[in-house]
């Protein structure tokens, strides 16, 4: 029995599918145009979703939808139309990160299988247990756990594990990155990500590429991972091309199968096919301490690829610059701006040498590149990947997919008989004379086997065929093959696609919803009285300006005045019992309100029956489907996402089952990270945007704040939160983030 973890390989378009089934993938991960985390890249239509899903179920492997961002509340009408068409399709798995999508897939989508993508923030055996209670069956980790964290988790969870093995690094916790949201509403949590981190920044002392990590690369770290009882090893790169998908998932296949006494040479070939994959200086991300520490070189621009030279003179239809690496006609190029800024990206499709036009350039060699975009005149060229093969046409000859008609084969005495039973059809009966067996008997898995196979170009067999064989007879394969082929022309004579009868009723789930969603009864909201505020305090910080407000402080931190209690973003397993021994601690100081950040404080809090849950930022409730998932857990008040604008969450609290509340001031944390930070305090960026970078010696996590204070009008009928924590009342510095225009 094969009991190595699946390969999980991206597939931006069908292309990189094709290339990583090839390559030796288990299993691929793709999105549809919209709500997936990367909709910068091509992604999949419906039709060629369907394609690739079918083909990878003929080799026995599998395909995940990512359907992970955010979506706002006027968004959930589309989401089920999707859904209606994803439940079609019938991936392998969908991957989630808003509650809200989770819950209308839990609800109306049941047959779907549920997977908690990464942008969730798992990270603790406390969360995988709001995991499971949930409906996930498998939760794609927080990058920035440790291996030791991993093997403790592991130990605690009998939840399918998937983690990332190589390629691209975040340098924020998952999902709670607001960064390139506050820098021009290009929010991450929706896939449209500027990548703000790897953009050059600038202090009184100088400058350089503070928050750009290097890339993963746990090829060393596999066997380790294997041992561990990890079930999923994910490369991210899905907005990278066929050739990338090739080398990374042929270097990990390689040392994944590789026998322990051969594993140093294979990981010697695997490193080298690697090479070739145009991208950033390797680590081992988090993985190990070690690395955490020396993950960010900020003397390195943040850009992927390989340096090939730098631009000596720009013309109107391209640029000159001097080789330093080989290059061919269909490799990828960036030209990056000394900034870090988004580069100019092109397909090597025309260069000269010596006013000749040529096919290949070799090191030290002056080259003009043929360019009609943009690009800066002091600039560094890379190179970001290799020509690949053309694989449209084995795309095109992909079968279409097929109707699945499902019928019940049985064998007796008499001969064999076929039933459809997803459609009107007469049973079919085979008279057979049949000898008893007398060495190899015809098996329900011989039946199986051979009706599976069907002539058809409209119809194959669905899953819920049934084989049975009563007495044990032999029967000639030509003879058994016959009977197949007589039954499936029969099946394509007498029957249409449309008389098939589906395995799901889509339209009573759409229409199950509809009604739920009209039905759904909002949180009452007092319409006289005053709406009690919660301002967050330092411990020891001034007094709210208004008395009657609910006092709030960091669980670590709370006070004689403290009503309510802050959870950490945060905690890892070590700390678990620390968070929860605190607590106890402020219940028995006569606190009831507590404010949870992530999903794992939800069960530290499970046992307790008389007590305020509030769930906050960075958890994001953007929509009213997230706050009726959050109200199976108690509880009964939800900070309106901070990316959403006026009428999002006026939208929200028009539908909400929970109270709502919105951040109405203070500096909220933009990336939290538990990488070495190599700055400290003051910072700004080329367009003279100003930060703040503070680093907490408790927990080791670094935040980048923005000196602008968030401040926003008050909402009718939502209750306001203060953070006085890292702000104070009076502000010279205002802003009001996406409250005025939106997230993109």
């Amino acid at each position: 029995m094969n009991n190595l973890p699946e390969l999980l390989s991206p597939a931006g378009t069908p292309a990189c599918a094709l290339a990583a089934f090839d390559a030796g993938a288990d299993a691929v991960y793709a999105g549809l145009s919209k709500f997936n985390a990367r909709e910068r890249g091509e992604n999949f239509t419906a039709q060629t979703l369907t394609t690739v899903v079918d083909y990878a179920h003929s080799l026995d492997k599998k395909v995940y939808l990512t359907l992970n961002t955010l979506l706002k509340e006027e968004e959930l009408p589309e989401l089920l139309t999707m859904l209606e068409t994803v439940a079609k399709i019938n991936p392998d798995g969908v991957l989630v990160q808003d509650l809200g999508v989770l819950h209308v897939i839990k609800n109306y989508f049941p047959q779907l299988v549920l997977h908690g993508s990464t942008q969730m923030g798992f990270h603790n055996s406390a969360g995988l247990k709001i995991a499971e209670k949930l409906g996930l069956q498998r939760v794609v980790l927080e990058r920035q756990i440790t291996m030791e964290e991993l093997a403790a988790i592991r130990k605690k969870t009998p939840l399918e594990l998937e983690v990332f093995i190589h390629g691209a690094l975040c340098c924020s916790l998952s999902g709670s990155c607001l960064f390139s949201s506050y820098l021009g509403g290009w929010s991450g949590n929706r896939g449209k990500c500027k990548q703000p981190c790897r953009r050059r920044y600038y202090t009184r002392d100088g400058n350089g590429f503070f928050f750009s990590p290097q890339d993963l690369c746990a090829i060393e770290l596999i066997p380790q991972l294997k041992k561990i009882g990890v079930q999923s090893l994910k490369i991210e790169g899905r907005l990278r091309q066929a050739d990338y998908v090739t080398n990374t998932v042929q270097a990990y296949r390689m040392v994944l199968d590789s026998p322990e006494n051969e594993l140093d040479e294979r990981l010697s070939e695997a490193r080298n096919l690697l090479s070739r994959t145009c991208g950033r200086r390797w680590s081992h991300g988090f993985y190990t301490p070690q690395s955490a520490k020396e993950l960010i070189k900020s003397d390195a621009i943040g850009a992927a690829g390989m340096r090939v030279g730098n631009i000596k003179e720009v013309r109107e239809k391209g640029f000159y610059f001097v080789t330093s690496k080989r290059l061919f006609i269909g490799d990828r190029l960036r030209v990056q701006p000394l900034t870090g800024d988004d580069g100019t990206a092109l397909t090597l499709t025309k260069m000269f040498i010596d006013d000749q036009s040529v096919h290949r350039a070799s090191a030290n060699q002056l080259v003009f590149v043929c360019c009609d975009k943009p690009v800066p005149p002091k600039a560094v060229v890379y190179k970001i990947g290799e020509a690949f093969g053309d694989y449209s046409k084995r795309l095109a000859a992909l079968p279409a997919r097929r109707t699945q008609v499902n019928f019940a084969v049985t064998l007796d005495a008499s001969g064999i008989s076929v039933a459809a039973t997803n459609c009107v059809m007469d049973k079919m009966h085979f008279p057979l004379t049949l000898q008893p067996a007398e060495k190899r008997p015809v098996t329900p898995l011989d039946l199986q086997e051979t009706f599976a196979r069907s002539d058809s170009k409209i119809f194959s067999a669905g899953s819920d065929c049934t084989f049975e064989v009563h007495g044990s007879w032999f029967i000639p394969k030509g003879e058994l093959n016959q009977v197949r082929r007589e039954f499936w022309n029969a099946v394509t004579a007498k029957i249409v696609p449309e008389a098939v009868i589906p395995a799901h009723n889509h339209a009573a789930a759409l229409e199950k919803f509809r009604n739920d969603y009209l039905l759904m009864v909002k949180a009452p909201v007092p319409q006289d009285e005053y709406l009690r505020e919660t301002v967050a305090m330092k411990p020891n910080g001034a007094e709210p300006a208004d008395r009657r407000a609910i006092r709030a402080n960091n669980i670590f931190e709370i006070n004689k005045f403290t009503q309510e209690a802050i959870l950490p973003e945060f905690c890892p397993e070590n700390r678990l019992s620390a968070v929860a021994k605190a607590i106890a601690g402020a219940c028995a100081q006569g606190i009831r309100r507590f404010r949870v950040t992530s999903l794992y404080a939800l069960e530290l809090l499970a046992d307790y029956s008389d007590i305020f849950i509030i769930a906050s930022a960075p958890l994001p409730v953007s929509n009213s489907l997230a706050a009726k998932e959050l109200k199976n857990f108690a509880v009964q008040r939800i900070t309106a996402h901070i990316e959403l604008s006026a009428k999002d969450i006026s939208d929200l609290a028009a539908k909400s089952p929970l109270e709502v509340e919105a951040f109405r001031l203070g500096r909220p944390a933009l990336l939290v990270s538990r990488a070495a930070i190599p700055v400290e305090g003051a910072f700004n960026d080329a367009r003279g945007n100003k930060f703040e970078l503070r680093r907490e010696k408790a927990s080791g996590l670094s935040r980048i704040f923005p000196v602008e204070v968030i401040s926003i009008p008050r909402i009718h009928g939502v209750y306001d939160f203060y953070d006085l924590r890292n702000a104070h009342w009076k502000n010279s510095e205002t802003g009001t983030f996406n409250f005025d225009t939106g997230w993109m």
